[in-house]
């Protein structure tokens, strides 16, 4: 049997590893959110990896899809705490770029959803995560934990 390639079965295959390594560490029971990684992937003869989104910088904040801004930073380093106030049910999404060489970890609070974002250097890597809240919280937080060679920009809304 012959078979040609043309990198879409890469690009699929690494999308799907990459949707299935989505957000753990949830302390919310299973109907309590539902947690969804979308990964965007430009073709396959542009991307250094899946999370490459080109165009997307650290010097300005992740463009909200759609939806109400909570938290927009750019141009941070180091590691912070990022009040988001109150969340209501429905989906929170979490957009973050990094440029550096480490990996840069986020958690949203009091959930526990954790997910890691590998950052090179001379290169911006990009993740948008999405977790469906069935019920408000009256307070969140997102704790970005990154080594001190890795900037990074991040916005979180509804």
């Amino acid at each position: 049997m012959n078979t040609k390639h043309d990198g879409t079965v890469t690009v699929g295959v690494l999308l799907a590893s990459v949707a299935l390594t989505a957000c753990s560490g949830s302390t919310d029971t299973p109907d309590e959110s539902e947690p969804t990684r979308l990964a965007f992937a430009a073709p396959a003869k542009e991307q250094g990896r899946p999370e490459h989104i080109p165009g997307e910088s650290v010097t300005a904040a992740p463009r909200l899809p759609e939806g109400k801004a909570l938290a927009e930073i750019a141009a941070a380093e180091g590691s912070r705490t990022v009040p988001l106030g109150r969340i209501g049910e429905g989906p929170l999404s979490v957009l973050v770029n990094c440029q550096g060489r480490g990996t840069l970890e986020v958690t949203l609070q009091p959930m526990g959803m954790k997910f890691p974002l590998s950052c090179v250097k001379g290169e911006v890597s990009s993740t948008y995560n999405e977790l469906r809240l069935k019920k408000p919280r009256a307070e969140a937080t997102l704790k970005v934990t990154v080594p001190s060679t890795v900037r990074w920009s991040l916005t979180a809304g509804q």
